[in-house]
């Protein structure tokens, strides 16, 4: 286990939030590494907006270790949407990096308000996330996602070819693939850990039951005792990374000539879910519970309309079969 990073480079009162995130919320480092870089931006452009009165040309040359907790409490929201304003217009960040910068800074201030109660009133509450615009995700359809499984070969072809049916069946996340253990699995269910450290339990269908049996079978043992209960493994004998699935993933895209077309294992999530709602015909409410999704909000992004659908609904207008006189 690594251990936990310091951020000996920020204000005290920072600090306490990171560690507490970490610690009390369970937030995942890498969660925590996120919040910690976008505050230390926030915090950066407060000291030079609001202390030294000039912005630097790089932010990155200012240290906020002196950042006392009397001007953070200070800050007001004016200040924060000029330093929304100052992502837009000088850094050219979209919409979707400063919405993230708003989610940490309106966390940050919601712990000074109720866990520290140094204010008495957030200076937050009413920021709004930057609007972002909503596009279709990519995904393989159900052709494309049968032709993937097709190509599947190679010396570690029963790994490579459970870990895509469990990625194309199931629609976990790329962290959790890599997070089971031999221990999560019971029967045909497998015992998830998703964002938050939440823990859910899926079921395995007859493909994703079949592939992991003949996985198993030629599973190797680990080299390192803390890989033991590992469920897969690299050609090392380690767990293996996200890097490396991502890595298996391209490659066989590339040999099913589906790369260059920006699909990932978290387009394999996806496709997962919309085979789901549009073949299997699942609620949206049970896909949410599959999913791992904290709030319906956030599956509905999975329910679009498929082409299908578009051309029934075209077909079905009265005047469909209506011609013009010759």
């Amino acid at each position: 286990m690594k251990p936990i990073r310091s951020y000996y480079d920020c204000p005290q009162i920072m600090r306490d939030f990171l560690f507490y995130m970490l610690t009390i919320r369970g937030r995942s480092p890498k969660t925590v590494d996120a919040y910690y870089i976008d505050l230390r931006t926030f915090f950066r452009f407060i000291k030079g907006y609001k202390v030294l009165k000039a912005l630097p040309e790089d932010l990155a040359q200012l240290s906020i270790e002196d950042l006392t907790t009397d001007t953070i409490c200070s800050i007001t929201l004016s200040d924060v949407y000029e330093f929304l304003n100052y992502l837009q217009t000088s850094r050219g960040n979209e919409a979707t990096t400063r919405s993230r910068k708003v989610s940490a800074i309106r966390s940050f201030f919601k712990y000074l308000t109720t866990k520290t109660n140094l204010l008495e009133e957030n200076p937050v509450k009413d920021l709004e996330v930057p609007a972002v615009r909503k596009s279709i995700p990519k995904y393989l359809n159900l052709e494309e996602s049968k032709l993937l499984l097709s190509v599947v070969d190679g010396k570690q072809k029963e790994r490579d070819y459970c870990m895509i049916t469990l990625l194309l069946n199931c629609g976990m996340r790329l962290s959790e693939l890599v997070g089971i253990n031999l221990d999560s699995i019971r029967d045909d269910t497998v015992r998830l850990l998703g964002k938050g450290n939440k823990e859910r339990i899926i079921y395995l269908n007859e493909a994703c039951v079949d592939a992991l049996a003949a996985y198993l079978k030629v599973r190797k043992i680990p080299k390192k005792e803390t890989d033991r209960y590992a469920l897969f493994l690299s050609a090392q004998g380690r767990r293996v990374s996200p890097r490396r699935v991502e890595q298996i993933v391209e490659e066989n895209l590339k040999k099913a000539q589906l790369s260059g077309r920006g699909y990932s294992p978290h387009k394999l999530r996806h496709t997962a879910a919309t085979l789901l709602y549009q073949h299997g015909n699942v609620d949206i409410r049970i896909l949410k519970e599959i999913l791992g999704h904290a709030n319906l909000g956030t599956t509905e992004i999975y329910t679009h309309i498929s082409d299908k659908q578009l051309e029934k609904a075209a077909a079905a207008s009265p005047l469909a079969k209506e011609k013009g006189d010759k």
